[in-house]
């Protein structure tokens, strides 16, 4: 599966951009899409959490593939 940066890179190559860290969870911003907060751990993102920060963020598996 993908690590925490796998998404974060994908998402602000698509517009969103950090805005702040809460302890272990970054705040992401997009001008015209919903605020995210993604959780950073070690390791690898459990599949239904990479998916979820996907489908809040308004993108598919797919999308994110071809990325």
């Amino acid at each position: 599966m993908a690590t925490v940066r796998d998404p974060l890179h994908f998402l602000q190559e698509r517009g969103y951009r950090k805005v702040r860290q809460a302890g272990s969870h970054i705040v992401l911003e997009h001008p015209e899409r919903r605020m995210l907060v993604v959780p950073v751990h070690r390791g690898d993102l459990p599949k239904s959490l990479f998916l979820r920060i996907l489908k809040d963020a308004g993108f598919s598996l797919e999308e994110f593939h071809k990325s």
